[in-house]
């Protein structure tokens, strides 16, 4: 069976909402967070410390826009995948990418300058820096969604998983006061699916079965 290892609301949830999506059994362990500081024997499985780790069989990954593409392709076929031959090919793998590379890379800045740190190791100015650049690159997803109900191919994608995490964790570091009125539109529509319930859900029972705290706390 698939395993994911997993914090509630991290970067795993992208791959916790892909299994739910696709309705795949699956075994999820919660981890606290950080996990490479508050649960030290994670460490021999995933030396980096960091979530998600999924394993499948032989398989082991730890990036959480790979492995939303592994899914919808490995264990597909699926609608969350966009085939090669499909003309919104290039703009699929684009949206899944973008959701971790360009809009979660400056909310970890963020987030680490402006709450992680300790008070005397802060930098005010890095994390209102790193706010705009993520506000700026959201331009990106407005226009994707402005006139379409889905970032690309006409319907519900792993790139909209991809963005949506991006937005979820937004939401969490108190930066969705600056979305679009498209992209606050956008998000009430990822929210509204039931594969994001069922996802936040299932974190929340495996965090009570497992005594591991079931927010993010940051």
């Amino acid at each position: 069976m698939i395993q994911l290892y997993h914090c509630a609301d991290a970067r795993s949830f992208r791959p916790l909402w892909t299994l739910e999506e696709m309705g795949l059994d699956y075994e999820l362990r919660m981890l606290p967070f950080p996990p490479r500081a508050l649960a030290k024997d994670y460490l021999a499985l995933n030396p980096l410390g960091t979530i998600p780790l999924l394993i499948d069989g032989e398989t082991r990954m730890t990036e959480s826009a790979a492995i939303c593409q592994y899914l919808v392709t490995r264990h597909g076929p699926s609608p969350l995948a966009v085939d090669v031959d499909e003309p919104a090919y290039g703009a699929f793998l684009n949206g899944l990418h973008f959701g971790e590379a360009t809009l979660t890379f400056p909310q970890t800045l963020v987030l680490r300058y402006s709450r992680l740190e300790p008070p005397d190791r802060r930098l005010p100015q890095a994390a209102e820096d790193y706010r705009k650049w993520f506000l700026a690159r959201l331009r990106a997803v407005d226009s994707a969604v402005a006139n379409a109900e889905w970032f690309c191919a006409g319907r519900f994608t792993a790139a909209d998983i991809s963005v949506g995490y991006a937005l979820l964790l937004a939401n969490t570091l108190g930066l969705s006061d600056g979305f679009s009125e498209p992209v606050k539109a956008y998000w009430a529509r990822l929210q509204a699916r039931d594969g994001f319930q069922r996802a936040k859900a299932a974190q929340a029972k495996a965090a009570a079965e497992q005594g591991v705290e079931g927010v993010l706390r940051i």
